[in-house]
């Protein structure tokens, strides 16, 4: 036997520890070891016995098949566009954080995902992991994504742990039995994930309210609070009168956030037992004062919360920077209805009431707690009482100024109403103060509302504005502007000559942003295009 031979039969007999300790330290400092292909040879015939010397693992249990999703499947363009939306292959932003001319696919794919929710369109099998991964970084696109994902989508999040995400935010993605199905229904209830149980109770509701009811009644003890409390949140979709006497209830609740949402639903239905109560206690505050020159509000603010009040869902202690009293006072006029200040102010109409002075500097935050009734109870007269007029400098006048509130008070409007009020505003005003209310208009823009965008962009650029300062809008236009504008704006795409005193490059920057606006708008008529099949 050769000397080499002897050295490679001693060393495949050391250890596995031992030859893993040659091969760190080298066989320069080991000699033993031998040469480095005798240690590697040793190290092959190691592996070798260490893997015949495995036990076989107990099989797994097989999973169930996935469930059928009977929608129709995706024409073949479409999926492609999706692959490219997913992977999400748009260019890179230039030196200087300019994004260049290209569209953002990104951005653009929860508005895909919308438009095929919309025409019932079932996801390639395929493109699930991917789906579930852009859906696991991004909660934005969680609603869409587990929608178009559909049974199959949520069969297979049960299998990865990352995608647990899907079992509790699926609502949409549940097989559902015949909600007439009585054992069917009780079964799922009982044994369904959390997921499915929420789609399920919105499923009995709307088939059967009662039946809805008497579902969550049923286990309403043994759920855990933040159950409870999404439970109790889904049932603001068909909310009526019917439902109070387990909102009622739900005031007892020993989770505070339940109560809190219990009382919030409660005053949402002006006939309620607790808007009633909010209603006396709210007219004990405020009244009319004509003691004076002229009429006037006049307010007392509550002096305690008492325990009635706390039942009632008045929260006693203020957040930071705010006092008891206001606190109270916010929490009592936007809990009672609004039908109630006419009478109890001269028999006056919501604009009338709103352009009253209000004495001692409660204004503010009287107007603010009657936006947020506004906003809760739906009420579209009084919101456009509060919202003042669009053409009215913010802050002058009636109205509220604050641009979240006035936001929020659009969206009680309709859609045709809504758009026409922001394009007056951005008329009037310009787009600096429009971002917030901009957001809440409909998809795609109506046409007034996409003009008065388009000329206050090129105003701006005309003037030389900094382009920065329009990013996000420019942005909002890529994703909300009707296609059918982007032969419009063509004109725009040049860079336009810099006059002096013009901001250095913005020319260019405008240019840039123009082009991938129109070609952002193109790619979406294509993409509705290939949706279509």
């Amino acid at each position: 036997m050769s000397g080499s031979t002897v050295n490679a039969a001693a060393v495949s007999t050391g250890s596995w520890e031992e030859l893993v300790t040659s091969a760190l330290l080298g066989t320069d400092r080991r000699p033993a070891a031998g040469k480095p292909e005798e240690l590697l040879d040793a190290a092959a015939t190691q592996t070798l016995r260490r893997r015949a010397g495995l036990v076989p693992a107990t099989a797994g249990v097989r999973p169930q098949p996935a469930p059928p999703d009977e929608r129709l499947a995706l024409p073949e363009a479409a999926r492609r566009r999706l692959g490219m939306l997913l992977a999400d292959r748009s260019a890179p932003a230039h030196a200087g954080g300019r994004r260049g001319s290209a569209p953002d696919l990104g951005e653009l794919l929860p508005q895909w995902l919308a438009v095929a929710n919309e025409r019932g369109l079932r996801a390639p099998s395929a493109l699930l992991p991917a789906l579930l991964d852009a859906a696991r970084a991004r909660t934005d696109l969680r609603p869409q994504a587990l929608t178009f994902a559909g049974p199959r989508g949520l069969w297979l999040a049960r299998l990865n742990p990352e995608w647990r995400f899907a079992l509790r935010g699926a609502s949409g993605s549940a097989v559902l039995p015949d909600p007439g199905d009585a054992e069917s229904v009780r079964l799922l209830w009982g044994e369904g994930l959390f997921a499915e149980r929420v789609a399920l109770l919105g499923a009995v509701r709307a088939y059967a309210p009662e039946a809805g009811r008497a579902l969550l009644a049923a286990t309403w003890a043994t759920e855990r609070a933040e159950d409870r409390l999404m439970f109790l949140d889904s049932l603001r979709d068909g909310l009526s009168a019917e439902d109070e006497p387990f909102l009622e209830r739900a005031l007892a609740d020993r989770s505070r956030n339940v109560r809190a949402t219990a009382a919030e639903l409660l005053s949402a239905l002006p006939g309620s037992a607790l808007a009633g109560r909010m209603a006396q206690r709210a007219m004990t505050c405020v009244s009319l004062d004509r003691t004076g020159d002229g009429t006037l509000i006049s307010v007392e603010a509550p002096h305690e919360c008492d325990a009635a009040m706390q039942r009632d869902g008045v929260a006693p202690r203020p957040p930071a920077g705010r006092g008891e009293r206001s606190w109270w006072l916010g929490q009592l006029v936007e809990s009672a209805p609004l039908d109630t200040w006419p009478a109890r102010l001269g028999g006056r109409t919501a604009r009338d009431i709103v352009a009253l002075p209000v004495a001692d500097g409660w204004g503010e935050e009287l107007h603010a707690a009657w936006c947020r009734a506004a906003v809760r109870q739906r009420d579209a007269e009084w919101s456009r009482a509060l919202l003042g007029a669009p053409s009215a400098p913010p802050g002058e006048g009636a109205g509220t100024a604050s641009l979240a509130e006035r936001a929020k008070l659009l969206s009680t409007l309709g859609e045709a109403e809504r758009a026409d009020w922001v394009a007056r505003f951005i008329s009037a005003h310009g787009l600096s103060e429009a971002f917030q209310l901009l957001g809440v208009c409909v998809v795609p823009w109506a046409g007034a509302l996409g003009r008065a965008v388009v000329d206050a962009l090129e105003i701006a650029r005309d003037a030389g504005s900094y382009p920065w300062s329009f990013s996000g809008v420019m942005g909002l236009a890529e994703r909300c502007l009707d296609p059918s504008e982007s032969p419009r704006l063509e004109a725009l795409t040049a860079t336009p000559p810099e006059d002096e005193g013009a901001s250095p490059g913005a020319g260019g920057y405008w240019a840039e942003a123009f082009q991938r606006l129109v070609a952002t708008l193109r790619l979406r008529a294509a993409m509705r295009e290939e949706l279509s099949g």
